[in-house]
């Protein structure tokens, strides 16, 4: 038995419109050959890898890694894949060297014990038993597993903190790269989970919350390998949000392991927007330094010029303070500032700084009245100084150099805008024209002209060849 495959850390965001490049130091070329020899089976008989990173089975091999971790698949070690290969990950391999078992693994008994060997001195010991506790009710919440907590003997899971090469095969290596790791279910070490005593573990954002990676090892332990599906918690990326919860791509795998839930309402997950669903939506939209990012759910998607593939990630990895379900943004270029609204509040940042003093409330700032709950839709206009609020089917317009309202608003959508309708999902200026949205709708618009230019599909920014 193996331990399965684990956490792939996301330590920086970093831009996908890096150019690709090769590899400068020695310290790249030990990198590349370590890292596919330790997780995607590249045996090189102790050939250095700048002698052989051009054969085929170092292509294949790359290739194999950048398709897992949703990077452009070249077979080349460009500046993005390096910089995946430098964050902090497992110790395991993504593709393994042998099959452990046939078949998909699973319990065959649904009522099953754990016990905590030994405790992290970072956490009181209840913190420790309360995460452990929420990380299994997770798992029991959306299937017919249940779970009990023995305090002595030999539990189904049996679950421990521990330094170094603890003999089991899988040694830890010290802080900040293999966090922990978990069997598939089986007798013996089969189901347990270890944590690496050399990480700080907390209850909150800092360094690694032990509830959210307890969460996704009991997956591992209850049968499940790593998904594609960057909203599931079996993604191997650990992005803490400071909201643990499975997505529907992690029941349904749980489900198709034990079966459905006993509840007589199942539980469903939250589902990861594709880009190129041609039924797609937006929450909001803004533009940021040059790019262009789409905001859905716990997500964003961003393009920039440099980069034609869409990016898509947790809004967290760039403002973690910021709440999902963002309903309206838009940027103060003038001032490098980045607005974000949510029902009757607002937080700004400069690039991915949180600016102090948030949240603010909309009407101490903007003169909302407290009829006004929530924006659906905001703009600025850079020719005028003018930020444009679509509130139901009215617009509210800001002087950004007043910090007032102009008099005579608000007015109908259909009088400043003609021809988009009496609701706005989304909007954003670019290069002189107006992009609105609603629904999987989308008009340009031309301000000069007031008239709509073009009608597309929400998603057309992404490069989709069927929309």
């Amino acid at each position: 038995m193996h331990s399965l495959p684990l956490l792939l850390l996301l330590w920086a965001v970093g831009s996908h419109g890096l150019p690709a490049g090769t590899l400068k130091t020695q310290d790249d070329e030990l990198l590349v050959q370590q890292y596919l020899e330790s997780y995607y089976n590249l045996r090189s008989d102790g050939k250095q890898i700048e002698r052989q990173r051009k054969s085929s089975l170092v292509v294949e091999k790359l290739k194999q890694m950048q398709e897992f971790f949703g990077l452009k698949v070249t077979g080349k070690p460009d500046a993005d894949t390096l910089e995946v290969m430098k964050q902090a990950r497992c110790g395991v391999p993504d593709v393994a060297l042998f099959v452990v078992t046939e078949g998909n693994p699973r319990w065959e008994n649904t009522h099953l014990t754990y016990r905590i060997e030994n405790y992290t001195p970072d956490l009181p010991r209840a913190d420790v038993d309360h995460a452990i506790q929420k990380a299994f009710q997770l798992w029991s919440a959306v299937s017919p597993l249940t779970f009990t907590k023995v305090s002595e003997g030999l539990a189904d899971i049996m679950i421990g903190f521990y330094r170094g090469d603890h003999r089991d095969n899988s040694p830890f290596d010290g802080p900040g790269r293999n966090l922990a790791h978990a069997f598939q279910p089986g007798q013996g070490i089969g189901g347990d989970v270890h944590f690496d005593e050399d990480e700080t573990w907390t209850r909150d954002f800092r360094n690694y919350n032990l509830y959210r990676v307890a969460a996704h090892e009991l997956g591992h332990s209850l049968g499940l390998s790593h998904s594609a599906d960057i909203g599931a918690l079996m993604y191997p990326n650990y992005i803490f949000s400071g909201d643990v919860q499975l997505s529907q791509d992690d029941i349904n795998g749980i489900q198709a392991i034990y079966g459905p839930s006993k509840n007589p309402i199942q539980p469903m997950g939250p589902q990861t927007p594709q880009v190129c669903d041609s039924k797609l939506t937006f929450d909001a939209i803004t533009t940021i330094r040059g790019e262009v990012m789409f905001f859905k759910d716990r997500f964003y998607m961003r393009i920039n010029s440099y980069y034609p593939e869409p990016e898509l990630n947790f809004i967290t990895t760039f403002w973690p303070n910021l709440p999902n379900g963002l309903q309206a943004a838009y940027e103060f270029a003038d001032r490098d500032e980045v607005r974000f609204f949510k029902g009757n509040k607002y937080w700004a940042a400069q690039g991915e700084q949180m600016l102090p003093g948030y949240p603010k409330d909309i009407y101490s700032s903007f003169g909302f009245p407290r009829s006004v709950k929530n924006i659906d839709a905001a703009a600025f206009e850079e020719d005028t100084g003018k930020t444009y609020f679509f509130v139901a089917n009215k617009i509210w317009r800001y002087d950004e150099y007043k910090q007032s309202m102009d008099a005579g608003y608000p007015k109908s959508i259909a009088a400043i805008f003609p021809g988009i309708g009496s609701k706005v999902d989304a909007v954003f200026q670019k290069d002189g024209f107006f992009y609105f949205f609603h629904g999987t709708r989308q008009y340009k618009f031309d301000p000069k002209t007031k008239r709509i230019l073009t009608l597309l599909k929400a998603n057309s920014w992404f490069n989709c060849r069927q929309n």
